[in-house]
C-alpha cells in the first residue's frame, strides 16, 4: 500500500530537505565554535567516519553479491547523522560538539566525497553520473544545512532555541518515515522463492555490524591513543561509526543498488549504540564511586 509513497522521488527529497534545514536551523554555532577550539578529535571522527568505513566496507566488493556490496559501500559513504549522533553521545556523557562538528563538516563535504568515493569504488559495477550526484546533493543536503544557519543570522534563532524539542520530534518523524520507506523498498526488493535472500541478508547485516563495530573501536582507541579525554573518545566513538539514512537511501535509489545494507547498517547502529551507551553510562557512575571510596 505505500510501495507508491516510498517510490516517490519528489517526496523523499522532500522530506530530506525538511530535515535537513531544521536541523541546520537548531544547530547552535556557538557549539561548533567549541568542537573547532579542540579540533584533533573532530578531525579522528571525521577521517573515521569518510576514510575508514569505506576501508573497512572495500572487501565487500568480493564477498557479497554486487547489488548488497554496492549498497555497503553508499552506506559507506554518506555522512554523519546528527539526530542520533548527538543524542546518543550526549546519553553517554560524552562530548556532544565533537558529534556536531562531524555532522557539520560530513554533511557539508558529502557532495563531493560521495560522488568520489563511488567512483573509485563502484565505477565498475554501476553507471554513475557523478555531475548529477554532485548537484543533488548539494541541494538536498549542503543547500538546506546552509538555509538552516542562514534563518539564525536573520533574526529567527530564538524561536528556534525555544521550539527546539517540537522541531527535533519533526525531524525525528521524517527520518522514521525514510526508514519505513526503506523498508517498503526492500521488501520489493526480496524474493521470497530465492533460496540465497535469506543467506545474503543475514551475510549483510554481519558485515555491517561488523563495520560499525570495528570503527567505533578505532575511534574510541584511536582519540585514546592522541590523550583525549574520555568524554572526547565517547564523541569520536560514536560520531565516527554513525552513517544517516537520509542520505543513504536517496543515494542507493540513484545508484540502483539495494538499500538494503543502508537499512541495516543505519538500525544496527542504533542497536549497538544504545548497549554502548548503557555501558558508557554505568561506567561513568562506577568510576566516582570507586574513586570517593579509595578516598
Amino acid at each position: 500500500m505505500l510501495s507508491p509513497l516510498a517510490n516517490w522521488g519528489a517526496l523523499r527529497s522532500g522530506i530530506m530537505v525538511t530535515v535537513m534545514l531544521l536541523m541546520g536551523w537548531t544547530l547552535r554555532p556557538d557549539r561548533i565554535v567549541d568542537a573547532i577550539r579542540r579540533p584533533l578529535p573532530s578531525f579522528i571522527a571525521i577521517f573515521v567516519n569518510t576514510v575508514v568505513i569505506p576501508l573497512l566496507c572495500w572487501p565487500a566488493l568480493w564477498l557479497l553479491p554486487p547489488g548488497m556490496a554496492g549498497g555497503l559501500i553508499v552506506a559507506s559513504l554518506v555522512p554523519c547523522t546528527l539526530a542520533s549522533a548527538s543524542v546518543w553521545t550526549r546519553a553517554a556523557n560524552g562530548d556532544d560538539a565533537i558529534a556536531m562538528i562531524t555532522t557539520v563538516v560530513t554533511n557539508l563535504a558529502c557532495f563531493l566525497v560521495a560522488p568520489f568515493g563511488l567512483s573509485l569504488l563502484l565505477a565498475r559495477q554501476v553507471q554513475l553520473d557523478v555531475s548529477s550526484q554532485m548537484a543533488g546533493l548539494f541541494f538536498q543536503v549542503v543547500l538546506p544545512l546552509v538555509l538552516g544557519q542562514s534563518l539564525r543570522h536573520i533574526g529567527l534563532s530564538s524561536w528556534a532555541d525555544r521550539y527546539q524539542k517540537r522541531l527535533a520530534i519533526v525531524c525525528q518523524l521524517g527520518i522514521l518515515t525514510m526508514v519505513l520507506f526503506g523498508a517498503v523498498i526492500s521488501a520489493e526488493m526480496l524474493d521470497p522463492s530465492d533460496p540465497q535472500a535469506s543467506s545474503g541478508l543475514t551475510a549483510v547485516a554481519i558485515f555491517a555490524v561488523f563495520v560499525h563495530l570495528a570503527a567505533v573501536a578505532i575511534g574510541y582507541f584511536g582519540a585514546g591513543a592522541t590523550g583525549c579525554s574520555r568524554e572526547q573518545k565517547i564523541g569520536v566513538a560514536i560520531a565516527g561509526g554513525q552513517k544517516t539514512l537520509m542520505v543513504g537511501l536517496q543515494l542507493a535509489l540513484d545508484c540502483g543498488v539495494s538499500v538494503l545494507p543502508m537499512v541495516l547498517y543505519h538500525v544496527g547502529q542504533l542497536i549497538i549504540d544504545t548497549y554502548l551507551v548503557r555501558f558508557w553510562t554505568r561506567k561513568s557512575v562506577i568510576e566516582p564511586q570507586n574513586s570517593v571510596g579509595s578516598v
